[in-house]
């Protein structure tokens, strides 16, 4: 059996429909409108550093 994940949404969300949260584990992430739905599988840690570096492009 699973264990059951935590999920953190952002407080800067403030109800919008353009957010993402993440487990507290820093492991995955999914849209916060279908908590049902695909989650992506990723060190979030090391994609918020790749993405404030600019490794995506502008």
């Amino acid at each position: 059996m699973s264990a059951e994940r935590t999920w953190i949404k952002s407080s800067r969300s403030q109800n919008t429909s353009t957010c993402v949260e993440v487990t507290t584990t820093l492991d995955e992430i999914r849209d916060s409108k279908d908590p049902n739905g695909p989650t992506l599988k990723t060190a979030v840690a090391s994609l918020v550093r790749a993405i404030k570096a600019g490794r995506f492009g502008s």
